[in-house]
Protein backbone atom coordinates (compact mmCIF):
# COMPACT_ATOMS: atom_id res chain seq x y z
CA UNK A 1 0.00 0.00 0.00
CA UNK A 2 1.52 3.69 -0.87
CA UNK A 3 0.46 6.30 0.96
CA UNK A 4 0.46 9.87 -0.35
CA UNK A 5 2.07 12.16 2.23
CA UNK A 6 0.64 15.80 2.05
CA UNK A 7 2.64 18.51 2.10
CA UNK A 8 1.86 20.42 5.46
CA UNK A 9 -0.03 23.46 4.90
CA UNK A 10 -2.35 24.83 2.69
CA UNK A 11 -2.06 25.66 -0.68
CA UNK A 12 -3.50 28.92 -2.71
CA UNK A 13 -2.49 31.49 -4.89
CA UNK A 14 -1.21 34.67 -4.58
CA UNK A 15 -4.41 36.09 -6.52
CA UNK A 16 -6.35 34.49 -3.61
CA UNK A 17 -3.99 36.05 -0.86
CA UNK A 18 -4.51 39.32 -1.96
CA UNK A 19 -6.21 41.90 0.33
CA UNK A 20 -9.27 43.12 0.26
CA UNK A 21 -10.92 46.59 0.78
CA UNK A 22 -13.50 46.91 3.13
CA UNK A 23 -16.43 49.24 3.92
CA UNK A 24 -15.27 50.98 7.13
CA UNK A 25 -16.56 53.78 9.42
CA UNK A 26 -20.60 54.53 10.43
CA UNK A 27 -21.07 56.11 6.82
CA UNK A 28 -24.38 58.47 6.31
CA UNK A 29 -27.42 57.78 8.51
CA UNK A 30 -30.15 59.00 6.22
CA UNK A 31 -29.37 55.83 4.53
CA UNK A 32 -31.39 54.13 7.22
CA UNK A 33 -33.56 57.12 8.02
CA UNK A 34 -34.81 57.93 4.61
CA UNK A 35 -36.84 54.50 4.63
CA UNK A 36 -39.27 55.76 7.06
CA UNK A 37 -42.55 57.25 5.97
CA UNK A 38 -44.58 59.71 8.21
CA UNK A 39 -47.48 57.86 7.23
CA UNK A 40 -46.44 55.03 8.78
CA UNK A 41 -44.07 55.37 11.20
CA UNK A 42 -43.34 58.42 14.33
CA UNK A 43 -39.58 59.85 14.32
CA UNK A 44 -38.44 61.44 17.88
CA UNK A 45 -35.34 63.08 18.28
CA UNK A 46 -34.46 62.57 22.31
CA UNK A 47 -32.40 65.12 24.74
CA UNK A 48 -29.04 62.99 23.79
CA UNK A 49 -30.12 63.19 19.98
CA UNK A 50 -30.35 59.64 19.72
CA UNK A 51 -33.08 58.52 17.10
CA UNK A 52 -36.11 56.59 17.91
CA UNK A 53 -38.56 55.30 15.27
CA UNK A 54 -41.64 53.35 15.89
CA UNK A 55 -43.86 51.67 13.83
CA UNK A 56 -47.91 53.14 13.94
CA UNK A 57 -48.64 50.08 15.27
CA UNK A 58 -45.97 49.98 18.01
CA UNK A 59 -44.48 46.61 16.74
CA UNK A 60 -41.44 47.73 15.18
CA UNK A 61 -38.66 50.01 16.72
CA UNK A 62 -35.93 51.28 15.20
CA UNK A 63 -32.91 53.65 17.61
CA UNK A 64 -29.94 55.25 16.39
CA UNK A 65 -27.44 56.00 19.47
CA UNK A 66 -24.53 58.51 17.60
CA UNK A 67 -22.79 58.37 20.60
CA UNK A 68 -23.77 54.07 21.81
CA UNK A 69 -26.91 53.82 23.84
CA UNK A 70 -27.05 54.31 27.52
CA UNK A 71 -26.09 50.98 29.49
CA UNK A 72 -24.59 48.92 26.36
CA UNK A 73 -20.45 48.58 25.20
CA UNK A 74 -20.80 50.86 22.05
CA UNK A 75 -24.61 49.49 20.58
CA UNK A 76 -24.98 52.29 18.10
CA UNK A 77 -28.27 50.64 16.44
CA UNK A 78 -31.01 48.82 17.66
CA UNK A 79 -33.97 47.00 15.55
CA UNK A 80 -36.77 44.89 17.30
CA UNK A 81 -39.68 43.58 15.87
CA UNK A 82 -42.32 43.07 18.53
CA UNK A 83 -43.84 39.55 18.42
CA UNK A 84 -47.39 38.16 18.84
CA UNK A 85 -49.10 35.68 21.24
CA UNK A 86 -47.99 32.77 19.15
CA UNK A 87 -44.56 33.88 17.29
CA UNK A 88 -41.33 35.74 19.23
CA UNK A 89 -40.24 38.90 18.53
CA UNK A 90 -36.88 39.38 17.79
CA UNK A 91 -33.86 42.28 17.73
CA UNK A 92 -30.91 42.86 16.29
CA UNK A 93 -28.06 45.47 17.37
CA UNK A 94 -25.11 46.78 15.28
CA UNK A 95 -21.69 48.80 17.18
CA UNK A 96 -21.80 52.27 16.69
CA UNK A 97 -19.14 52.11 13.86
CA UNK A 98 -21.13 49.80 11.47
CA UNK A 99 -21.23 51.18 8.50
CA UNK A 100 -24.99 52.82 7.99
CA UNK A 101 -25.04 50.72 4.57
CA UNK A 102 -25.11 47.64 6.05
CA UNK A 103 -28.04 48.91 8.51
CA UNK A 104 -29.96 50.38 5.76
CA UNK A 105 -29.87 46.71 4.02
CA UNK A 106 -30.86 45.09 7.08
CA UNK A 107 -34.10 47.62 7.64
CA UNK A 108 -35.01 47.02 4.28
CA UNK A 109 -35.47 43.65 4.47
CA UNK A 110 -37.40 43.69 7.53
CA UNK A 111 -39.48 46.30 6.06
CA UNK A 112 -39.88 44.54 2.82
CA UNK A 113 -41.33 41.26 4.76
CA UNK A 114 -44.00 43.34 6.81
CA UNK A 115 -47.68 43.07 5.47
CA UNK A 116 -50.45 44.98 6.23
CA UNK A 117 -53.39 43.12 8.16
Amino acid sequence: MIVAHASPGFSTTVEALRLHEWQLGPGQPTLVMDQFSADDFDVVVDDRADVHVNSKDGRFYLGWFPLGRPGTDGEGWKIAVTGTAKVRGYQVSFDTETPAEIVAAAVARVLATSQRV
